[in-house]
């Protein structure tokens, strides 16, 4: 097998030691390659960089909404003119002429790890946004839903079945529909993902909607989570003691360590 790359697998040689024999395999890894978000008015000349992110190729158009939405700097698909591809690790958001955007609020250094979505924020005041939306009414969960979840949602895996080194962030309906999925090598990336799909789609707010994290959740998927009006939070592993804190702030359900019979109800 030939090294060559693939939307979202590169196919490398390794060497690999068991019992101490030496053998050469054919193997394949997550790709993680920079993507460079940038904003432009239709009627402006040059464009403004807002970030770049480490991610998995793929659905960059949706990460890329994903991520202006949860930073605060859009609120509605309708500010939007259109979306383009500027080479093939940049992608430009064209506002329309009216669309005001305050670029303090972000207060970002223009580079995000694919691990930590707010290592690059400039202030602590900068790591919290306020959602347009309110969380009033709380899903009835049923366990014979949340057991099944997981096991759908490992299903779905194809880059994490196939590399072992990847995130996925899924939404599902109540009766535990999966509707939609993302993987990327950064777990804020995969949630930035399923949001913008939504964002886009006009879906929001996801009151209604179950959303499954493969992996801990951390305070900054709770926050996306938040401002895409999502009340209810599973993740596969271990919440971290800001995420708790902000879901029994704002209201909702947050659940961890999800296996197939039991969890932890953390809020």
């Amino acid at each position: 097998m030939s090294e060559k790359r693939i939307e979202g697998l590169h196919e490398i040689k390794i060497t690999r030691i068991r019992n101490g024999e030496i053998q050469e395999q054919d193997d394949v890894v997550a790709v993680e390659a920079p993507l460079e978000i940038q904003i432009q008015h239709i009627d402006e000349q040059k464009p403004t960089a807002i970030s770049v992110t480490m991610r998995t190729p793929g659905d960059d158009e949706e990460l890329a909404l994903g991520f202006l939405f949860t930073e605060g700097l859009l609120y509605a698909y309708s500010q939007i003119k259109a979306v383009k591809y500027s080479g093939d690790n940049i992608i430009k958001i064209y506002l329309n002429k009216d669309v005001k955007i305050k670029l303090q609020k972000i207060e970002r250094n223009f580079y995000t790890t694919s691990s930590c979505g707010v290592c690059g924020k400039a202030s602590i005041e900068a790591i919290h946004t306020k959602t347009q939306f309110h969380f009033k009414n709380k899903l009835v969960l049923q366990d014979s839903v949340l057991h099944g979840l997981k096991k759908t949602l490992n299903e779905k895996q194809s880059l994490f079945t196939a590399t072992g080194g990847i995130h996925a962030a899924a939404l599902f309906s109540l009766d535990g529909e999966l509707e939609i999925m993302h993987e990327d090598v950064g777990r804020h990336n995969a949630l930035d993902k399923v949001i913008g799909e939504s964002f886009r789609k006009n879906r929001l707010p996801l009151e209604d909607k179950i959303l499954l994290l493969s992996g801990r959740a951390s305070f900054e998927l709770v926050q996306k989570a938040t401002m895409a009006g999502i009340s209810t939070i599973i993740s596969v592993g271990a919440p971290s003691s800001l995420a708790v804190d902000l879901a029994r702030e704002n209201g909702q359900t947050l659940i961890g360590f999800l296996k197939e019979n039991s969890y932890n109800i953390y809020s």
